[in-house]
């Protein structure tokens, strides 16, 4: 389980009382980060990216398809077009003030499209090795297509993918295919850049029998070491664990000089409304300040990061924010002559019309990992009413496996396809009411941290109480619907349970389901297919919270 960790006694001005260091909010909010070390001279600019989830094209303001009136009105964000333009001039400018760059993916490049649905991960390295990238780290969701797939993207790509503490036995398709840390030059200068991968990947994903995951803080002390006995003092975390690790490696990992981070689609700026602060910096075992940085996810925003090190290095200067990717950015030609022919196969089908919604579905990650939302409500409507004819009284489904939100008027195959890219099918069993209860108290455990095991439902309602202490009792007064009204569920009692065959086979950490399920069958029907039959049948489509799940 990733460790997270409280931040409020690592604040940056309380962190940087202590570190002897001063801190400035500089033009356009970005902030400056000075301390009494001496410098060596040397800055290095970092741009860097995380979770794209196959943005081949351009965004909505709800991180799906940009519609036509949309991309009319100037309302679109991101692709790889815009990302493209922008990096390019973000280069230029470093270049302009005499400052090398380093261009870094901190992983996720997969699933979230119907770019990856067709082919594999191929199209986002082609947009990445175009646009040119220094170094790649290993997502989650890079397993989901079992360590074969994760192997040609890697042998397609330009640039190095790295992460130390993936462990691959020998005679893997993956053997010799990762690094476990890569070091490059610039201005004279090597700068070591490290890669972790959340272990969560194990049952987060597909890795496969011949992928195992080390502990990233024990990886991350022996790789700093090995880089140090190079004499390489200028080490750069390439992370996919998480905002929260992150802050717990920086605090207990001595020698790293910055964080670039992913997997928890941190939004860090210092001018959004209710985002982390960017950078977030927390002390180093020796004192010195550690800059953490993520840039959200679904190619939205780039991260902008200027460092400069001291001879041990230390980061003794550090400014920027993340710059959000809207319509000033203008695609890139180039990009989008790429993009076209890998559009064309897919983009009849991504524009079938499915349903007229009367109102949007929010779908989006703040709600769906922490209560009741409107998509988890559709989502577990249309499971439960595609078996509702077997007997099936309830549904259940991870909050995490819905990736966006829809909104009003005509919703196209893609919308729904962005929401449920995974490719998950509909799993029905038999489970107890010991089990189910489990289930539900698994799920509620790590909603602090956002964890996209958080249960979504149907056919059944309970109580959450965060004030209770995780696996402690969160979840109270559970009730499942019957022909008699809302019944209170029966410990000994065995009901009916469609849920997705992730879930059904232990994934995210269902493991309850997978050992306590009884006549398992997997109808080997996508759960996209399903929605997007339901939103039809019952169009025009208007989404409703209940009350399934009281706070």
């Amino acid at each position: 389980m990733a460790y997270h960790k409280d931040n409020s006694a690592l604040s940056r001005r309380g962190f940087l009382s202590v570190a002897g260091a001063s801190l400035a909010l500089a033009g356009a909010g970005q902030f400056t980060l000075r301390t009494a070390q001496a410098g060596t001279g040397f800055s290095l600019a970092v741009l860097h990216i995380n979770d794209m989830h196959s943005r081949v094209d351009e965004i909505s303001r709800f991180n799906s398809n940009c519609s036509p009136s949309d991309a009319e009105d100037s309302n679109c964000f991101g692709g790889a077009a815009r990302l493209a333009t922008a990096i390019r001039q973000y280069r230029a400018t470093h270049d302009e003030q005499g400052r090398p760059v380093l261009t870094l993916d901190a992983g996720d490049q997969s699933q979230g499209t119907l770019y990856y649905t067709t082919y594999g991960g191929r199209a986002e390295v082609q947009m990445m090795n175009a646009i040119g990238f220094d170094a790649m780290g290993i997502g989650n969701h890079e397993f989901n297509r079992g360590p074969e797939n994760l192997a040609r993207m890697i042998e397609e790509a330009d640039f190095p993918v790295v992460s130390g503490n993936i462990k691959v036995a020998e005679g893997s398709v993956l053997a010799d295919k990762i690094a476990p840390h890569v070091v490059v030059e610039r201005n004279g200068e090597q700068i070591g850049i490290l890669g972790i991968t959340t272990p969560d990947t194990v049952f987060l994903s597909s890795p496969g029998e011949d992928v195992t995951f080390q502990d990233e803080i024990e990886h991350l002390r022996e790789g700093v070491a090995e880089l140090q006995g190079q004499g390489i003092t200028k080490i750069l975390v390439l992370s996919h664990v998480g905002f929260g690790r992150d802050q717990q490696i920086a605090a207990e990992v001595d020698g790293i000089s910055a964080i670039i981070g992913g997997h928890s689609h941190t939004l860090m700026s210092n001018t959004e409304e209710g985002a982390v602060e960017y950078a977030t910096l927390v002390e180093s075992p020796s004192g010195r300040a550690v800059p953490i940085v993520q840039a959200f996810a679904f190619s939205r925003y780039l991260g902008n990061l200027t460092l400069e090190f001291a001879e041990d290095g230390a980061v003794v200067s550090a400014t920027g924010d993340t710059v959000l990717l809207d319509a000033s950015f203008a695609p890139a030609e180039d990009i989008e002559a790429l993009i076209a022919p890998l559009r064309a196969p897919i983009e009849e089908m991504t524009r079938r019309p499915v349903a007229e919604l009367a109102a949007d579905i929010d779908g989006s990650r703040e709600t769906c990992r922490a209560g009741e939302c409107e998509m988890g409500n559709t989502v577990t409507d249309a499971m439960l009413s595609e078996v509702a004819h077997q007997g099936i009284q309830i549904a259940l489904t991870n909050g995490g496996g819905l990736r966006a939100s829809m909104g009003a008027g005509t919703a196209t195959l893609g919308d729904v396809l962005t929401v449920l890219p995974f490719q998950n099918t509909l799993y029905t069993l038999e489970v107890s009411g010991e089990t189910l209860l489990a289930a539900l108290e698994h799920g509620v455990n790590d909603v602090e941290d956002g964890a996209g095991r958080f249960p979504q439902v149907a056919g059944i309602r309970f109580k959450l109480d965060l004030s209770v202490a995780p696996n402690s009792g969160r979840v109270s007064d559970v009730e499942v619907m019957s022909a008699e009204g809302w019944t209170a569920l029966q410990p000994a009692e065995i009901y009916g349970l469609v849920t997705n065959n992730f879930m059904a086979g232990g994934g995210d950490g269902y493991a309850m389901l997978r050992d306590g399920g009884m006549n398992g069958y997997d109808t080997a029907i996508d759960l996209a297919e399903i929605l997007a039959r339901y939103l039809s049948e019952n169009e025009p489509f208007a989404p409703v919270l209940d009350g399934r799940i009281v706070q």
